[in-house]
Protein backbone atom coordinates (compact mmCIF):
# COMPACT_ATOMS: atom_id res chain seq x y z
CA UNK A 1 0.00 0.00 0.00
CA UNK A 2 1.29 3.68 -1.06
CA UNK A 3 2.45 5.88 1.64
CA UNK A 4 -0.34 8.28 0.52
CA UNK A 5 -3.33 5.64 1.45
CA UNK A 6 -1.19 5.61 5.78
CA UNK A 7 -1.76 9.89 5.73
CA UNK A 8 -5.82 9.17 4.24
CA UNK A 9 -6.23 7.02 7.30
CA UNK A 10 -4.10 9.28 9.21
CA UNK A 11 -6.11 12.29 7.91
CA UNK A 12 -9.53 11.05 8.72
CA UNK A 13 -8.72 9.59 12.30
CA UNK A 14 -7.26 13.29 12.79
CA UNK A 15 -10.07 15.06 11.38
CA UNK A 16 -12.82 13.43 13.33
CA UNK A 17 -10.96 12.63 16.61
CA UNK A 18 -10.38 16.49 16.78
CA UNK A 19 -13.97 17.71 16.53
CA UNK A 20 -15.06 15.00 18.65
CA UNK A 21 -12.70 15.98 21.44
CA UNK A 22 -13.45 19.23 21.46
CA UNK A 23 -17.52 17.86 21.88
CA UNK A 24 -16.68 15.48 24.06
CA UNK A 25 -14.84 18.20 26.30
CA UNK A 26 -17.71 20.55 26.36
CA UNK A 27 -20.27 17.79 27.27
CA UNK A 28 -18.03 16.62 30.23
CA UNK A 29 -17.89 19.96 31.24
CA UNK A 30 -21.39 20.57 30.68
CA UNK A 31 -22.72 17.08 32.74
CA UNK A 32 -19.98 16.47 34.54
CA UNK A 33 -19.76 13.07 33.59
CA UNK A 34 -16.81 10.90 34.46
CA UNK A 35 -17.13 8.75 31.79
CA UNK A 36 -17.58 11.45 29.14
CA UNK A 37 -14.55 12.96 30.48
CA UNK A 38 -12.90 9.61 30.23
CA UNK A 39 -13.53 9.47 26.54
CA UNK A 40 -13.00 13.25 26.01
CA UNK A 41 -9.52 12.49 26.88
CA UNK A 42 -9.59 9.09 24.82
CA UNK A 43 -10.57 11.44 21.70
CA UNK A 44 -7.62 13.98 22.54
CA UNK A 45 -5.29 11.40 22.73
CA UNK A 46 -6.21 10.15 19.44
CA UNK A 47 -5.82 13.57 18.10
CA UNK A 48 -2.30 13.91 19.32
CA UNK A 49 -1.38 10.56 18.58
CA UNK A 50 -2.14 10.95 14.83
CA UNK A 51 -0.23 14.05 15.04
CA UNK A 52 2.62 11.64 15.90
CA UNK A 53 2.03 9.16 13.36
CA UNK A 54 2.04 12.21 10.24
CA UNK A 55 5.30 13.69 12.32
CA UNK A 56 7.14 10.00 12.12
CA UNK A 57 5.56 9.17 8.30
CA UNK A 58 7.23 12.90 7.17
CA UNK A 59 10.46 11.61 9.32
CA UNK A 60 10.58 8.26 8.36
CA UNK A 61 10.73 9.52 4.45
CA UNK A 62 14.20 11.36 4.65
CA UNK A 63 16.69 10.10 2.35
CA UNK A 64 19.77 8.09 3.78
CA UNK A 65 22.53 9.82 4.79
CA UNK A 66 26.13 8.69 6.00
CA UNK A 67 24.93 8.83 9.39
CA UNK A 68 21.87 6.34 8.19
CA UNK A 69 22.93 4.87 5.32
CA UNK A 70 19.89 2.38 5.29
CA UNK A 71 17.61 4.99 5.64
CA UNK A 72 15.14 6.07 8.73
CA UNK A 73 12.29 4.18 7.92
CA UNK A 74 12.15 2.43 11.13
CA UNK A 75 11.86 6.30 12.70
CA UNK A 76 7.85 5.31 12.05
CA UNK A 77 8.29 2.23 14.54
CA UNK A 78 9.53 4.41 17.08
CA UNK A 79 7.07 6.76 17.17
CA UNK A 80 4.15 4.43 16.67
CA UNK A 81 5.73 2.16 20.07
CA UNK A 82 5.64 5.96 21.58
CA UNK A 83 2.07 6.16 20.73
CA UNK A 84 1.04 3.20 22.37
CA UNK A 85 2.94 4.15 25.42
CA UNK A 86 0.82 7.56 25.66
CA UNK A 87 -2.36 5.45 25.06
CA UNK A 88 -1.55 3.53 28.57
CA UNK A 89 0.18 6.14 30.27
CA UNK A 90 -2.15 9.08 29.77
CA UNK A 91 -5.49 7.45 28.50
CA UNK A 92 -5.96 4.35 30.45
CA UNK A 93 -4.45 5.97 33.51
CA UNK A 94 -6.86 9.51 33.71
CA UNK A 95 -10.16 6.76 32.51
CA UNK A 96 -8.65 4.53 35.36
CA UNK A 97 -8.21 7.22 37.72
CA UNK A 98 -10.94 9.22 37.02
CA UNK A 99 -13.21 6.00 36.87
CA UNK A 100 -12.34 5.10 40.62
CA UNK A 101 -12.85 8.50 42.05
CA UNK A 102 -16.37 9.05 40.70
CA UNK A 103 -17.32 5.42 42.04
CA UNK A 104 -15.94 6.12 45.51
CA UNK A 105 -17.43 9.51 45.41
CA UNK A 106 -20.88 9.34 43.11
CA UNK A 107 -22.43 12.30 41.51
CA UNK A 108 -25.75 12.71 39.94
CA UNK A 109 -25.29 14.25 36.17
CA UNK A 110 -27.07 16.75 34.83
CA UNK A 111 -28.67 17.21 31.66
CA UNK A 112 -27.77 13.86 30.63
CA UNK A 113 -29.83 13.53 27.56
CA UNK A 114 -26.90 15.84 26.29
CA UNK A 115 -24.15 13.29 26.93
CA UNK A 116 -26.65 10.78 24.71
CA UNK A 117 -26.84 13.48 22.44
CA UNK A 118 -22.89 13.78 22.29
CA UNK A 119 -21.99 9.73 22.25
CA UNK A 120 -24.38 9.10 19.80
CA UNK A 121 -22.90 11.68 17.44
CA UNK A 122 -20.00 10.09 18.16
CA UNK A 123 -20.57 6.94 17.03
CA UNK A 124 -21.27 8.61 13.41
CA UNK A 125 -18.10 9.95 13.38
CA UNK A 126 -16.23 7.35 14.80
CA UNK A 127 -17.38 4.83 12.94
CA UNK A 128 -16.91 6.61 9.78
CA UNK A 129 -13.25 6.88 10.59
CA UNK A 130 -13.13 2.97 11.55
CA UNK A 131 -14.86 2.65 7.74
CA UNK A 132 -11.84 4.04 6.35
CA UNK A 133 -9.08 2.27 8.09
CA UNK A 134 -10.57 -0.94 7.91
CA UNK A 135 -11.07 -0.46 4.00
CA UNK A 136 -7.40 1.04 3.83
CA UNK A 137 -6.09 -2.14 6.24
CA UNK A 138 -8.23 -4.62 3.63
CA UNK A 139 -6.74 -3.34 0.99
CA UNK A 140 -3.23 -4.73 2.32
CA UNK A 141 -4.41 -8.24 3.37
CA UNK A 142 -6.18 -9.66 1.53
CA UNK A 143 -7.86 -12.85 2.24
CA UNK A 144 -5.59 -13.47 5.04
CA UNK A 145 -7.77 -13.37 8.64
CA UNK A 146 -7.70 -9.98 10.63
CA UNK A 147 -5.48 -10.50 13.77
CA UNK A 148 -2.94 -12.58 11.43
CA UNK A 149 -3.09 -9.83 9.23
CA UNK A 150 -2.34 -7.55 11.80
CA UNK A 151 0.68 -9.69 13.24
CA UNK A 152 2.06 -10.06 9.68
CA UNK A 153 1.30 -5.95 8.84
CA UNK A 154 4.52 -4.15 8.44
CA UNK A 155 3.03 -0.68 8.26
CA UNK A 156 2.70 0.55 11.91
CA UNK A 157 0.16 2.98 11.00
CA UNK A 158 -2.66 1.14 9.47
CA UNK A 159 -2.95 -1.04 12.36
CA UNK A 160 -2.29 1.44 15.03
CA UNK A 161 -5.52 3.62 13.39
CA UNK A 162 -7.43 0.41 13.36
CA UNK A 163 -7.02 0.07 16.84
CA UNK A 164 -7.55 2.76 17.79
CA UNK A 165 -10.75 3.43 16.66
CA UNK A 166 -12.35 -0.05 17.26
CA UNK A 167 -11.41 0.69 20.87
CA UNK A 168 -12.81 4.21 20.50
CA UNK A 169 -16.27 2.59 18.81
CA UNK A 170 -16.37 0.12 22.09
CA UNK A 171 -15.19 3.10 24.39
CA UNK A 172 -18.57 4.65 23.22
CA UNK A 173 -20.75 2.25 23.33
CA UNK A 174 -19.44 1.30 27.35
CA UNK A 175 -20.01 5.15 27.91
CA UNK A 176 -23.48 4.86 26.57
CA UNK A 177 -24.73 1.63 28.52
CA UNK A 178 -22.48 3.41 31.81
CA UNK A 179 -24.40 6.85 31.69
CA UNK A 180 -27.53 4.72 30.53
CA UNK A 181 -27.43 2.41 33.73
CA UNK A 182 -26.58 5.19 36.06
CA UNK A 183 -29.74 8.19 34.62
CA UNK A 184 -32.68 5.26 34.43
CA UNK A 185 -31.44 2.67 37.21
CA UNK A 186 -30.41 5.57 39.39
CA UNK A 187 -27.07 3.87 39.80
CA UNK A 188 -24.93 7.07 39.73
CA UNK A 189 -21.85 5.11 39.89
CA UNK A 190 -22.06 3.46 37.06
CA UNK A 191 -20.46 6.23 35.55
CA UNK A 192 -17.72 5.81 37.09
CA UNK A 193 -17.45 1.84 36.63
CA UNK A 194 -17.97 2.67 32.73
CA UNK A 195 -14.54 5.24 32.63
CA UNK A 196 -12.56 2.84 34.52
CA UNK A 197 -14.07 -0.37 32.02
CA UNK A 198 -12.93 2.62 29.01
CA UNK A 199 -9.49 3.08 31.02
CA UNK A 200 -8.96 -1.13 31.20
CA UNK A 201 -9.89 -1.31 27.32
CA UNK A 202 -7.44 1.29 26.50
CA UNK A 203 -4.58 -0.39 28.52
CA UNK A 204 -5.50 -3.59 26.90
CA UNK A 205 -4.85 -1.53 23.25
CA UNK A 206 -1.81 0.04 24.28
CA UNK A 207 0.12 -3.36 25.68
CA UNK A 208 -1.44 -4.99 21.82
CA UNK A 209 0.27 -2.00 20.05
CA UNK A 210 3.31 -2.11 22.54
CA UNK A 211 3.75 -5.80 21.53
CA UNK A 212 3.50 -5.31 17.45
CA UNK A 213 5.57 -2.38 17.23
CA UNK A 214 8.05 -4.22 19.43
CA UNK A 215 8.96 -6.52 16.86
CA UNK A 216 9.59 -4.09 14.42
CA UNK A 217 11.53 -2.04 16.01
CA UNK A 218 13.69 -5.08 16.97
CA UNK A 219 13.69 -5.79 13.25
CA UNK A 220 11.19 -8.25 11.48
CA UNK A 221 11.75 -10.44 8.42
CA UNK A 222 9.73 -10.18 5.19
CA UNK A 223 6.54 -12.14 4.16
CA UNK A 224 7.25 -16.07 3.93
CA UNK A 225 5.67 -15.49 0.42
CA UNK A 226 8.57 -13.11 -0.32
CA UNK A 227 11.29 -14.32 1.05
CA UNK A 228 9.91 -17.98 -0.91
CA UNK A 229 10.07 -15.91 -4.05
CA UNK A 230 13.28 -14.57 -3.54
CA UNK A 231 14.84 -18.08 -3.29
CA UNK A 232 13.10 -19.43 -6.33
CA UNK A 233 14.86 -16.23 -8.38
CA UNK A 234 18.13 -17.35 -6.84
CA UNK A 235 17.98 -21.05 -6.87
CA UNK A 236 16.62 -20.94 -10.30
CA UNK A 237 19.72 -19.08 -11.86
CA UNK A 238 21.92 -21.66 -13.80
CA UNK A 239 25.00 -19.47 -12.27
CA UNK A 240 23.97 -21.00 -8.95
CA UNK A 241 25.00 -24.00 -7.24
CA UNK A 242 23.16 -23.30 -3.98
CA UNK A 243 21.55 -20.73 -2.03
CA UNK A 244 23.71 -20.82 1.56
CA UNK A 245 21.79 -18.54 3.33
CA UNK A 246 18.91 -15.75 2.79
CA UNK A 247 18.05 -13.22 5.17
CA UNK A 248 15.97 -10.15 5.27
CA UNK A 249 14.66 -7.25 7.07
CA UNK A 250 12.19 -4.54 7.38
CA UNK A 251 13.53 -1.18 7.39
CA UNK A 252 10.32 0.27 6.68
CA UNK A 253 6.71 -0.71 5.60
CA UNK A 254 8.03 -0.89 2.44
CA UNK A 255 11.62 -1.02 2.36
CA UNK A 256 13.35 -4.59 2.92
CA UNK A 257 17.47 -5.17 3.16
CA UNK A 258 17.65 -8.70 1.47
CA UNK A 259 21.47 -10.33 2.57
CA UNK A 260 22.14 -13.72 0.02
CA UNK A 261 25.08 -15.91 0.10
CA UNK A 262 25.09 -17.97 -2.75
CA UNK A 263 27.43 -20.95 -3.68
CA UNK A 264 28.39 -20.23 -8.00
CA UNK A 265 29.70 -23.07 -10.45
CA UNK A 266 32.95 -23.83 -10.19
CA UNK A 267 33.52 -23.36 -14.35
CA UNK A 268 32.06 -20.04 -14.32
CA UNK A 269 34.45 -17.07 -14.86
CA UNK A 270 34.80 -13.33 -13.09
CA UNK A 271 33.00 -11.81 -15.99
CA UNK A 272 30.20 -14.30 -15.95
CA UNK A 273 29.61 -14.21 -11.92
CA UNK A 274 29.34 -10.45 -12.41
CA UNK A 275 26.53 -11.16 -15.35
CA UNK A 276 24.79 -13.51 -13.16
CA UNK A 277 24.38 -11.68 -9.77
CA UNK A 278 23.48 -8.36 -12.03
CA UNK A 279 20.30 -10.64 -13.12
CA UNK A 280 18.98 -12.24 -10.05
CA UNK A 281 19.72 -8.86 -8.34
CA UNK A 282 17.41 -6.84 -11.59
CA UNK A 283 14.78 -10.22 -11.06
CA UNK A 284 14.45 -9.67 -7.50
CA UNK A 285 13.96 -6.18 -7.90
CA UNK A 286 11.44 -6.41 -10.54
CA UNK A 287 9.32 -8.72 -8.64
CA UNK A 288 10.31 -7.38 -5.63
CA UNK A 289 10.28 -3.22 -5.71
CA UNK A 290 10.15 -3.34 -2.08
CA UNK A 291 13.35 -5.12 -1.57
CA UNK A 292 15.34 -1.32 -1.99
CA UNK A 293 18.79 -2.81 -0.92
CA UNK A 294 20.54 -6.50 -1.59
CA UNK A 295 23.61 -7.64 -1.27
CA UNK A 296 25.54 -10.86 -2.20
CA UNK A 297 27.87 -12.87 -1.15
CA UNK A 298 29.74 -15.60 -2.80
CA UNK A 299 30.98 -18.19 -1.11
CA UNK A 300 30.86 -22.00 -1.60
CA UNK A 301 28.62 -24.22 0.53
CA UNK A 302 31.39 -25.83 2.67
CA UNK A 303 33.22 -23.19 4.00
CA UNK A 304 29.79 -21.18 4.55
CA UNK A 305 28.46 -24.67 6.81
CA UNK A 306 32.00 -24.40 8.42
CA UNK A 307 31.56 -20.54 8.97
CA UNK A 308 27.99 -21.37 10.28
CA UNK A 309 29.22 -24.40 12.93
CA UNK A 310 31.87 -21.61 14.29
CA UNK A 311 29.21 -18.90 14.67
CA UNK A 312 26.57 -21.02 16.48
CA UNK A 313 29.97 -22.55 19.01
CA UNK A 314 30.43 -18.69 19.63
CA UNK A 315 26.91 -18.13 20.76
CA UNK A 316 26.80 -21.66 22.44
Amino acid sequence: MAAHGSKKVIFAALIGNFAIAVTKFSASVYTGSSAMLSEAIHSLIDTGNQGLMLFGLSRSQRAADKTHPFGYGRELYFWAFVVALLIFSIGAGVSIYEGIHKVLEPEPISNPMVNFVVLGLSMIFEGAALRVAYKEFNKSRGDTPLFKAVQQSKDPVLFTVLFEDFAAMTGLFIAFTGLLIAEYMNVPWMDGAASIAIGVLLAVVALLLCYETKGLIIGEAADPNVIEGVFDIADGSKAVASVNELRTMHMGPRDILLALSIDIENSMSGGEIEKAIYSIEKQIKAKYPEIRRIFIEVQSATDHTEEAWKDAARDV
